[in-house]
């Protein structure tokens, strides 16, 4: 393996950045004045990273990560730290899951106590203008006049009349009940 020393640096950033020029030129009359200037662009890093003289950093850089990765393709210490790695990124996302779990049950388990205080009302803005209320899962039907329509922003109803459900055939399981609440709220807002 050489050294950095014992290459010509100018001569190969230059023939790089040359390179880049023509295959830039031609990009440009096929694809347009776009591309083009975006490969010229690119085709001037090597030039400049010489000149700054960053290629003896680069050059740094890439022996570390050379030298880092011959060490641990036979270390059975450094497989042992990425399988550990590897089990704390499932951990974390294991646990996140875990965590919606029970916030889930919580709500839940609150059931209708949770009552008109569950509902948090929307922004008034143009767009969100004509819709209801959003209510967290669980929570009860709010009076018409009661907290739950004072809260309501003005313009924006306490609770819109359901339309009726086509009649679709109930599942064995009854796990379809948050796809038949997901497409209520799509046909309420117009969306098939």
């Amino acid at each position: 393996m050489s050294t950095y020393h014992q290459i010509w640096w100018l001569p190969l950033c230059g023939g790089l950045t040359g390179l880049g020029l023509v295959l830039s030129y031609l990009t440009m009359r096929r694809r347009g004045l776009g591309a083009g200037v975006r490969g010229a662009a690119w085709s001037l890093l090597p030039l400049a990273a010489y000149l700054t003289g960053s290629t003896k950093m680069f050059w740094t850089i890439g022996v570390a990560i050379g030298d880092y990765a011959k060490g641990f393709v036979f270390s059975p210490r450094v497989w042992s730290g990425i399988a550990l790695a590897g089990l704390a990124v499932v951990l974390f996302a294991g646990s996140g899951g875990l965590r919606r779990r029970r916030r889930v049950k919580a709500a839940k388990g609150s059931g209708s106590a949770a009552g008109a205080a569950a509902t948090v009302p929307v922004a008034t803005t143009p767009s969100t203008a004509a819709r209801p209320a959003i209510r967290a899962p669980g929570a009860g039907t709010p009076a018409i006049g009661g907290p739950a329509a004072a809260a309501a922003p003005t313009g924006v109803p306490a609770k819109l009349p359901r339309r009726a459900k086509a009649s679709k055939p109930a599942a064995a399981d009854g796990g379809d009940d948050d796809m038949r609440d997901i497409e209520e709220i799509l046909r309420r807002r117009g969306i098939n």
